[in-house]
């Protein structure tokens, strides 16, 4: 069994509001854990100290964070992690910058006068290692790193553990006058059992913003499909989409879908638990 659980899933800013309650408000963060095997992380947005609270400090914290890239709205929890400042625990981050190592990143915006203490000065341990464009092993899990067209070095992500796949999309850029999609997408998507994809704007939107580094829901439900996965949750909605409007999204994007691999479109709500077992990976 494979639980993906969503503790932000918002793009660019925190955002919570009255207007998105059941969606939720924070940025990204996504759990990955299984029986017996330490937790993977997606990304380290706020949504992590949620995450944190349901971990709880009663034995110490060893997980994996797979960091896309270092845009704000995916870093900015890690100060608030309340597991990895205990004695004895650990985490380590994988990512990329393009300015350097990452190491050297997270250690230039967690510091004064940014922020009041370095991530050095926690109590657990952070360590870091830049991947890019690799295959990787962590536990039982292999973990294939592939670049993501987005505005700088951006890493996608596909953790295939216990017979199951699930592929980790945060912000992808969609061509601009073009269907094309990067070939090491697909790869991260192929038939996999859920894909977790940037669908942050609306067509009118991304008409003004097409250089933003984002897609529509409509492109989502293309790469997921063109790839033969099962199951797709849109992820990294825009700040500016209430509720409603991403009730609208999903029920437009289950249109695009008929047809196609999928199975399932879901919108990525705070503190919903996706499970996969090899019963639902062959449903």
């Amino acid at each position: 069994m494979v639980n993906i659980t969503f503790w932000g899933v918002r793009g660019s800013t925190p955002c919570p509001c009255d207007a998105n309650e059941r969606y939720g408000g924070n940025t990204a963060c996504v759990s990955l854990e299984v029986p017996g095997h330490a937790p993977i992380l997606f990304d380290l947005g706020t949504g992590l100290r949620f995450y944190g609270e349901a971990v709880g400090t009663a034995s110490a914290f060893h997980g994996l964070a797979l960091v896309t890239h270092l845009h704000w709205d995916h870093v900015q929890g890690l100060p608030f992690f309340v597991p990895i400042n205990q004695e004895g625990a650990s985490l380590e981050v994988w990512g990329r910058c393009d300015e350097g190592p990452i190491e050297s990143a997270f250690g230039d915006f967690m510091r004064p006068p940014y922020f009041p203490v370095r991530y050095t000065d926690l109590g657990g341990d952070i360590s870091f290692r830049d991947v890019a464009d690799e295959e990787l092993a962590y536990g039982r899990a292999r973990i294939l790193v592939r670049d993501v067209p987005h505005t700088g070095a951006t890493n996608g992500y596909r953790v295939e553990i216990d017979g199951l796949a699930v592929a980790y999309i945060s912000d992808h850029q969609q061509p601009v006058g073009s269907d094309d999609i990067a070939p090491g997408v697909l790869e991260l998507c192929d038939g996999a059992d859920l894909v977790i994809h940037d669908a942050q704007f609306e067509p009118h939107e991304f008409a003004v913003k097409a250089d933003w580094g984002h897609c529509t829901v409509e492109y989502a439900v293309r790469v997921a499909a063109e790839a033969g996965a099962k199951r797709l949750a849109l992820f990294h909605h825009d700040p500016s989409h209430s509720d409603a409007i991403i009730d609208r999204l999903l029920r437009e994007a289950e249109g695009f879908a008929e047809g196609t691999s999928l199975d399932e479109v879901i919108a990525a709500a705070e503190r919903t638990t996706v499970s996969l077992s090899a019963a639902t990976a062959d449903a």
